[in-house]
């Protein structure tokens, strides 16, 4: 069976919505018109195959292989949007090797004796609202809907606002029990994020595991002032509190065998001749020890407070084991494909914690780099993905 039928097909026409021409990367946000598109294109191949399209109360987007309410569906897919200017394949991978790998099983004559579904998670980078994988934590229960609905983005725009424009009524928007319950297990294939499977020379691995992980909102003050006449002795400057900051998140990090990243700020007046009065800045921590990540955090607060700031917790998600006895099942259908834990959050990670059975795959980044239109998966190794994807669903759902 040609695996690649008809995933170029889909591959390419994904190419060019919500590409930045300046960097080459995408910009596809939760409910903007690049978000609208791609939720059409979905519904399109939804339809081209004959699977009935439905919509949770969270806003995702469900494409059913038979009765979805005939037992415990097999769940495959992922998600459509990105991060500012990121890569092409953190996210659409999944989505477009689900659609390619029901292909296989149709073309194969295989008759599912449950249903499957392949599902588009909205907001899954929080690239607009701020809240990671949005639309599977609305779907568990895990972000309450109050909060969802007066997160608002960069310009002021609330979700509620932003759905409502994009034709979703954010009055129905809620936790939806009844489409969780029927999901059996769910099966997550993704782009790498590293270069795990490239330093092995193999093309999938099985995830192990998600790494503990959270974000915290560092507040600095300070006072406004002229930056051409203020003595240096004279100023109040949080912007320098705040670099110290990031150096000390960076050492500590090496320290605790972790990551940090300080990588997005706000500055209030945000004037090129203007000492600031605030500064803003997110810290992402994460680890392969939670405690070890807690400690790195410690640190960094007392510093904040130290400097006449704060640091609050945003989000923390404890270590994310996946499913034993799906991996076991992995394990024995692809036995060439190494073990992998990650350190990135993924809407599988929500709904393991949900209490669905859960698993992972990985396509092989040959460069390493996520985040940024330098994300890169041969297409060799995509289709090697949908033919393990194709042999993992058909062996659950016989």
């Amino acid at each position: 069976m040609d695996a690649t039928a008809g995933f170029d097909r889909m591959w390419s026409e994904l190419a060019p919505v919500g590409r930045s021409a300046a960097s080459g990367g995408y910009r596809r946000f939760a409910w903007t018109a690049a978000d609208a598109e791609l939720r059409e294109w979905f519904a399109a191949e939804a339809g081209r195959r004959g699977l009935d399209l439905t919509l949770d109360r969270a806003g995702n987007q469900w494409a059913w292989w038979g009765d979805p309410t005939a037992g415990p569906a097999v769940v495959i897919g992922s998600h459509l949007d990105s991060v500012p200017d990121g890569g092409a394949f953190d996210g659409p991978l999944g989505v477009v090797s689900a659609l390619a790998a029901v292909d296989v099983l149709i073309e194969q004559g295989h008759s599912p004796k449950q249903p499957v579904a392949v599902v588009n998670f909205g907001d899954e980078e929080g690239a607009r609202f701020g809240i990671a994988c949005a639309g599977s934590r609305l779907l568990t229960g895990a972000l309450g809907v109050d909060r969802a609905r007066a997160l608002t983005d960069g310009d002021g725009t609330s979700m509620a606002e932003a759905m409502g424009r994009a034709g979703f009524d954010p009055a129905g928007l809620a936790a939806d029990p009844e489409t969780l319950d029927r999901i059996g297990c769910f099966v997550e294939l993704h782009v790498e994020q590293g270069r795990g499977l490239a330093e092995l020379d193999q093309p999938i691995a099985i995830g192990s595991a998600i790494w503990p992980h959270g974000r915290w909102r560092i507040g600095l003050t300070g006072e406004a002032n002229h930056a051409g006449t203020t003595r240096l002795a004279d100023r109040n400057d949080p912007m320098l509190a705040c670099a110290a900051l990031v150096l000390a998140a960076r050492a500590a990090a090496e320290r605790y065998d972790s990551v940090a990243t300080v990588g997005k700020l706000s500055v209030v007046p945000n004037g090129v001749n203007a000492i600031p009065s605030e500064v803003t800045a997110w810290l992402d921590a994460r680890g392969p020890v939670p405690a070890r990540v807690r400690q790195l955090v410690a640190e960094l607060a007392a510093a904040a407070e130290d400097a006449g700031g704060s640091l609050v917790e945003e989000s923390w998600t404890e270590e994310t084991p996946f499913d034993a006895g799906l991996m076991d099942r992995l394990r024995r259908l692809l036995p060439d494909a190494p073990v992998l834990a990650t350190g990135a959050g993924h809407d599988a990670g929500i709904l393991a914690n949900a209490g669905i059975p859960t698993a992972m795959l990985f396509v092989r980044n040959p460069t390493g780099v996520s985040h940024s239109p330098a994300e890169h998966a041969e297409l060799a190794d995509c289709h090697e993905g949908v033919r393990a994807l194709s042999t993992v669903i058909a062996e659950l759902t016989a």
